[in-house]
């Protein structure tokens, strides 16, 4: 029987062998043909196809799966009371009641109002923001909010590994459901992969309840590399929530410095009416990934009576595969157009398409003062390259670029003349803009604009700046792993 598997194993290896050219053109007219995608992606596609036949075959398998067109969230529970909101808020901007914190923010009304129209998101202007950007101070804040839970913590994570991070937040959330209180974790099933079935089941057998998003066909084996729920959301009583780059587990807390050395990231914690529109994001991923519809329980959107408020204005940008337009790029992209005197980013991952690079490269040109910070060392060594790739764009538009050397910048930040800043999940990269489910914040406050401009002049110090001439200088095969990196961008 064994024999008889093999020889049907064979005659089968034959037959694509034979046929490889045939099977090459038929996935090509698919790719050129039958799905709608940029050029760039589609040519990336088709040098795979060519050079590497059969890998390239299942690469497009794993990685090229288009899910743009599939409805894949519903959100009519809730679609009158948001258009409501909406619609309120863009008849004050259009009747000139727009009340900004002050002359200079008022330029930024436009930028408001298409952030409301594209993605719903509705702008709160009472929400009050700290900022973390130690893995351990975010953490201790965190347990210390999920303390104070009386009624429910949502947790959602792209990477949870169960270690020396976790073990604590397991321990309180196991203590927080003796008291009464809801727990739900929603986990990415990719991100998650080094959690084994035997973790997550003792988690649930403490009352905590789970929600996996697309999850794997068998065990580890992922068939969809692309499409990633890449936020990470905490929401506690619809009172406080966090959002930003830190995941769970020990090199966020710098304790893999072998690998990255210091973890260095952005994370938020907002307490105020924003909560809410962070909360509904959490909800429509969780109904999406369990079948459940926690928008029948009134519970979670009344806004509790010992609310913090705060001075921060405040929009809640998401997008991902499901979104008609990527919200979180062109949020991004008005930023930068809107930028008259600096512009100032940091990503691990700066791969930007078109829109986004020649929008940096005007704003240079003009005499805008961009700066761009990236990490020193590569977690993806083809991102990476591609990431060191795009510098040499920017240079040539007279931006400024700087390495960080003191360990893996992790953080996503963007900041427009000490005005407006862009804290969350999302890089400035292809994969955020288009491929990953991604959640942003965007404040409109000159205070928290501030700090968060002052903590990337602070990095500077621990940066080496690349100069044109330090650009120029590199060797031959870092060149190489450049430009083979920068043709695979697409896939990236």
């Amino acid at each position: 029987m064994l024999e008889t598997a093999w020889g049907y194993v064979v005659t089968g290896w034959d037959w694509i062998m034979s046929n490889l050219i045939y099977i090459n053109i038929i996935l090509a007219i698919l790719i050129v043909f039958f799905q709608r995608r940029e050029p760039m992606t589609v040519w990336a596609w088709l040098l795979v196809l060519y050079f590497i036949p059969i890998l390239g075959f299942l690469l497009y398998l794993v990685l090229g799966q288009d899910l743009h067109k599939k409805h894949m969230f519903k959100m009519k529970e809730i679609e009158d009371e948001m258009n409501y909101a909406i619609r309120k808020q863009e008849e004050t901007i259009y009747k000139n009641e727009f009340e900004p914190e002050n002359e200079e923010m008022s330029r930024f009304s436009n930028l408001i109002l298409y952030n409301l129209e594209a993605s719903h998101a509705v702008y709160t202007t009472d929400n009050e923001v700290s900022i973390y950007t130690d893995g351990n101070d975010k953490l201790q804040a965190v347990l210390e909010e999920i303390r104070k839970a009386r009624h429910y913590v949502h947790l959602q994570y792209y990477i949870i590994k169960n270690d020396e991070m976790w073990k604590p937040i397991e321990e309180l959330l196991e203590q927080k459901v003796k008291e009464g209180v809801e727990v739900r974790i929603l986990y990415d099933s990719m991100g998650c992969r080094t959690m084994k079935s035997s973790d997550w089941k003792r988690i649930r057998s403490k009352g905590i309840m789970t929600g996996e998003f697309f999850p794997a066909i068998l065990k580890n084996f992922q068939l969809r590399m692309n499409y990633r729920n890449h936020r990470k959301i905490i929401i506690i009583d619809g009172k406080t929530a966090f959002v930003g780059g830190f995941n769970i587990g020990r090199e966020y807390l710098g304790l893999n410095k072998k690998k990255f050395g210091y973890w260095r990231d952005t994370h938020l914690k907002i307490s105020g009416s924003a909560v809410l529109s962070l909360h509904i994001r959490f909800i429509l991923d969780w109904n999406y990934a369990t079948k459940q519809n926690l928008f029948v329980q009134d519970k979670y959107f009344v806004e509790p009576e010992d609310m913090v408020k705060g001075r921060n204005a405040i929009q809640i940008i998401s997008s991902g595969p499901d979104s008609k337009v990527p919200n979180v790029r062109d949020n991004y992209l008005r930023l930068i157009h809107m930028a008259q005197n600096h512009i100032y980013i940091q990503t691990p991952y700066f791969i930007p398409d078109e829109s986004v690079l020649d929008a940096l490269k005007i704003a240079a040109s003009s005499g805008v003062d961009v700066r761009v910070m990236i990490p020193c060392k590569p977690d993806h060594p083809f991102v990476y390259w591609c990431t060191y790739s795009y510098i040499e764009d920017l240079l040539e538009a007279g931006a400024k670029c700087y390495t960080y050397d003191d360990g893996f910048l992790h953080a996503k930040t963007l900041t427009v003349d000490g005005l407006v800043s862009c804290v969350g999940t999302a890089n400035m990269d292809i994969r955020s803009f288009k491929l990953n489910f991604e959640v942003n914040a965007t404040i409109y406050n000159q205070d928290t604009t501030y700090k968060l401009e002052q903590i990337f002049l602070n990095d500077l110090k621990r940066c080496t700046h690349v100069t044109p001439y330090v650009y120029a200088s590199r060797s031959l095969l870092i060149r190489i792993k450049e430009q083979f990196s920068r043709l695979l961008s697409p896939l990236l």
